[in-house]
């Protein structure tokens, strides 16, 4: 299923759909920060996800962590809050989102890299090259935040 992100475009659909999800910013003992390439829009994203129905929003990190990457994380602190109603989301199935995202910091306790269905490539990238990346406005903000930020959550 692809799906295309609109930002504060006049063109998007309107949403049909509400998410409340997880996201992380995963670091290894360098202070390389793992992403993950989207096989649904191509684009390099943090691993995270919709929250189930029976789990906290750092259980959800975790679990999206684990299923995303192979990555056994421990949360350590949170980026932010990203709840811009300007991001909308829309798949090929029909469902339209807006999504309310928490994004959290976390290390690395265990586990295995491993490529899942939802994504085409895994990697631990320097600060340094995030420019260089394809990413969507909405993932590169939560970046910026981290890297900027890294005491003092952002709110939005």
């Amino acid at each position: 299923m692809a799906r295309t992100e609109y930002y504060d475009d006049p063109n998007a659909p309107k949403p049909n759909s509400m998410v409340v999800a997880a996201s992380a910013v995963v670091t290894n003992d360098e202070g390389h920060i793992l992403l993950q390439r989207r096989r649904d829009n191509d684009l390099w994203a943090l691993p995270g996800g919709a929250m189930e129905m029976t789990e906290s929003l750092p259980e959800a990190a975790i679990r999206e962590v684990k299923e995303e990457t192979g990555l056994d994380i421990q949360i350590t602190g949170l980026v932010g809050t990203y709840t811009d109603p300007r991001h909308i989301i829309a798949y090929t199935d029909g469902e339209v989102r807006r999504q309310f995202n928490i994004c959290f910091k976390a290390h690395i306790t265990g586990g295995q890299l491993a490529i899942s269905d939802e994504s085409t490539e895994l990697r631990f990238v320097n600060p340094d090259v995030l420019a260089d990346l394809p990413m969507h406005h909405t993932q590169r903000l939560r970046l910026q935040h981290f890297l900027e930020f890294n005491d003092k959550p952002h709110i939005g």
